[in-house]
């Protein structure tokens, strides 16, 4: 049983489990503890006056860990990183969404707090590595180079990869990284866990956003609530105007309705625009500076290329092949496209064929063809 990018169980490393409750980091800390490693349970206090209740109702997972730990006989040691949460993943979640982006918490999350915070509090406990319940996969070096580091790939189980939200996570944090989960799926991670006789603290699969509940109405007093205490106000209503088709009107827009939020819609969304048109509509794009929703018909909304931010680059670009692979959402599949670097480390990803498009804040993963991941950034633009 393999944990490490050479192949090798360095049993005599001291490592960190990260354990939330849920059952993929009970698993990670099973395997380890029968692998023979010198394990400890790390739990990170990371919502908001985290106590009797968490957001998606569930209840505080600290007394089930308590007891698995007790079981499995390993020390359980919890850190309070609240407020580096709060910082690193909220304050930046609400600031996106007040400037008409669509944020990427989780892959933020894992770079700052996770394999930040959370693994120097590790390093302080006196552990080597830190391990986690991702699915993700760590391979060896590209090249032979003696301080080459291990290269972050998917998953085998392609319905459960992780590493698109691990690509922001920079190479030397992610050489004290573990993932005892990389070669299996979610139902032998459960069978596992069941089979050991330990209950699980968080039996719900976690939801995307961990700190707001999965509801849109929930999501407007959260959001406004953040907005007072970082002193912003985003703007309100604006037009909503309809791309014509070239054919029909030379690519000019005409106002149809007006949208309460350009916060409250994201690129490529069609249902709960409130507009009765002879067509369906989706969003095309949104003009941040007139305060404008732009919609049209399916026809018009492939995504021909997009910009990041300056991106995390996990192996040299020297080395990547002339056609990449880009996943530009979680949900969609990885498209063959070509990417190079642009002044600051910005990625210019260019697709070999239209895409349902991404949006400003989202991730953009460049993998090749055996799944390693090249790099990631934060989408800026579109074209």
């Amino acid at each position: 049983m393999p944990f490490d990018a050479a192949g090798r169980q360095e049993k005599r490393a001291r490592v960190a489990v990260a354990v939330s409750g849920g059952v993929d980091s009970l698993c990670a800390l099973l395997l380890l503890r029968r692998a023979g490693y010198d394990v400890l349970a790390l739990h990170g206090l990371f919502l908001p006056e985290q106590s009797a209740s968490r957001p998606d109702g569930a209840a505080d997972p600290l007394p089930g860990l308590e007891a698995a730990c007790r079981t499995l006989d390993i020390p359980l040691h919890t850190v309070d990183l609240r407020a580096v949460f709060q910082r690193e993943v909220i304050d930046p979640f609400a600031r996106a969404y007040a400037e008409g982006r669509t944020p990427n918490p989780c892959a933020l999350c894992n770079r700052a707090v996770k394999f930040g915070a959370l693994l120097d509090a590790a390093l302080a406990l006196g552990a080597d590595k830190l391990a986690t319940g991702h699915y993700a996969r760590l391979l060896p070096p590209c090249r032979r180079d003696a301080d080459a580091l291990p290269v972050l790939a998917a998953a085998r189980d392609s319905v459960k990869d992780q590493s698109y939200f691990l690509s922001l996570v920079p190479a030397a944090r992610l050489q004290r990284a573990l993932f005892p989960l990389a070669d299996q799926d979610k139902a032998q991670s459960v069978a596992l866990v069941a089979g050991a006789g330990l209950r699980v603290p968080l039996p719900r699969e976690s939801q995307d956003i961990c700190f707001v509940p999965d509801d849109e109405v929930a999501y407007r007093p959260f959001l406004a609530a953040q907005w007072r205490a970082q002193g912003m106000e985003p703007p309100g209503a604006g037009p909503v105007l309809l791309a014509e088709r070239p054919e029909d009107g030379a690519g000019e827009t005409r106002e149809i309705g007006r949208h309460q939020g350009l916060w409250r819609y994201t690129e490529g969304q069609r249902k709960g625009l409130g507009i009765a048109h002879s067509e369906a509509l989706y969003v095309l794009r949104k003009d941040r500076v007139a305060n404008a929703l732009i919609v049209g018909p399916r026809s018009l909304l492939g995504m021909a290329a997009c910009v990041t931010g300056p991106a995390n680059i996990l192996v040299p670009p020297e080395d990547w092949p002339e056609q990449v692979w880009a996943r530009l959402r979680h949900r969609q599949r990885a498209a063959p496209a070509r990417a190079r670097l642009e002044a600051r480390d910005r990625l210019h990803i260019t697709l070999a064929a239209p895409q349902f498009p991404s949006a400003p804040g989202q991730v953009a993963a460049l993998y090749d063809a055996d799944g390693r991941v090249l790099a990631g950034g934060v989408v800026e633009r579109l074209e």
